[in-house]
């Protein structure tokens, strides 16, 4: 019998970015680790120097720490860009292709925000690895920020052009969006790449030490930011909705738990216009409040973690697209969601636990709840290389017969 070699991802799908989303994700996970386990002043996060001489003077457990974290983030950013340098060379080439133009006219149409968000993810991951491996960065990075809100805010513009698009098409003509097929929140999608835009123009009010920079980066952040509250809850509402009439689509299911990124991305928004806030205008909170916030946030993920895995569970989805034949680019909306609940409880932990006094830092309490964290990093570094494997990996396929 004829073999031909093939494999999932040669179907292309704008969802495939998720891979590299996946990826930068995870660069940021272990950044945490140098985020809130190496010592540093005078800056709100670690750098090179930091990184260098805690790998000198730290304790071996320490050192051990430092040593996994840079090799994580150099391991998956290079995983992050390679994957997203393909899909914008596989995107090119879907777009010569009618399947491009039925996704234009569908619902699915959406999953083209996907671009703008991995895109965004990877200059965050830009920016990590440069902090990390590259010596005196800090002292330009004054010069940095400029660019970086106009890279971000460029991003941003892409992303609303695709939901003009999507919104003008379906709010003008009636009758084209199918809300039968709306039963999932794949319709978050937007809402999601609007958020890291968000979180990207957020950074500069965090970090800069001028007024001028931490006042735009605080105006346009919280534009993105607004925007994609608001069309995460009507994106959620009228979802839910079509859920309770159809059911949840089985093949989307994953996408239930979308709500734990985005949250996370907000979150993280959020503190970052309130250090900016405290640095730059003298506006304080406390740590109680944090405390506060943090809770809520994390309440929220693990409700909406609760309900995509029991929904996952009763539909069968783990036996058949993830250990199964069945192969789906929305399998990797699965890893955002671990990915994100790993980092948001590193932020509970320090930012709100350890800084309201509630727990020590580095004691049995502290390394109890971050094993939670670790643990959660490391099986979605399995789930990525477990579903590069099914998608990018080719096997020899029986050659179709035409039908006598």
């Amino acid at each position: 019998m004829t073999q031909y070699t093939t494999r999932p991802a040669d179907t292309y799908s704008p969802l495939y970015f998720l891979a590299s989303l996946g990826a930068g994700g995870l660069v940021v996970t272990f950044f945490m680790y140098l985020m809130f386990w190496v010592p540093y002043q005078g800056r709100p996060v670690p750098v090179f120097e930091d990184v260098t001489g805690a790998l000198v003077s730290g304790s071996p457990a320490l050192q051990a720490g430092i040593v996994i974290a840079l090799i994580g983030i150099a391991a998956m950013a290079f995983l992050n860009v390679k994957l997203l340098i393909w899909n914008f060379a596989a995107l090119r080439a879907f777009q010569k292709t009618e399947s491009y133009e039925a996704l234009r006219q569908s619902n699915g149409e959406t999953t083209l925000l996907a671009a703008p968000l991995a895109s965004a993810m990877t200059i965050n991951v830009g920016f990590i690895v440069g902090l990390v491996f590259v010596p005196g960065l800090w002292s330009i990075v004054e010069y940095m920020f400029p660019m970086a809100l106009l890279a971000f805010l460029g991003l941003g513009i892409w992303a609303l052009r695709l939901i003009g698009g999507f919104l003008g098409r379906v709010l003008t003509q009636g009758g084209v969006f199918d809300v039968t097929a709306h039963n999932s929140f794949a319709q978050l999608l937007p809402a999601f790449a609007v958020s890291m835009v968000g979180v990207g123009l957020a950074a500069p009010s965090a970090m800069s030490g001028n007024t001028v920079t931490v006042g735009v980066s605080l105006v346009l952040s919280t534009f993105f930011g607004v925007t994609a509250i608001i069309y995460t809850l009507v994106a959620a509402i009228t979802g839910f909705n079509s859920m309770l009439h159809h059911g949840t689509a089985k093949e989307s299911g994953p996408t239930l738990m979308v709500v734990v990124p985005i949250v996370t991305v907000l979150g993280i928004l959020f503190m970052r216009q309130n250090h900016g806030l405290h640095v730059a205008f003298d506006a304080h909170g406390t740590p109680g409040e944090t405390l506060v916030f943090l809770s809520r946030l994390l309440a929220i993920e693990v409700l909406f973690l609760a309900l995509g895995l029991l929904v996952l569970k009763r539909q069968g989805y783990w036996a058949e697209f993830i250990s199964g034949q069945k192969a789906s680019a929305g399998s990797y909306a699965l890893i955002c969601p671990g990915v994100a609940f790993a980092v948001m409880m590193h932020f509970f932990i320090n930012k709100g636990l350890v800084s309201a006094g509630v727990i020590d830092k580095f004691g049995l309490a502290f390394w109890g709840l971050t094993g939670i964290a670790i643990i959660a990093q490391f099986m979605m570094i399995w789930l990525v290389l477990k579903l590069n494997r099914k998608h990018f990996s080719r096997a020899d396929t029986p050659a179709p017969v035409a039908a006598e």
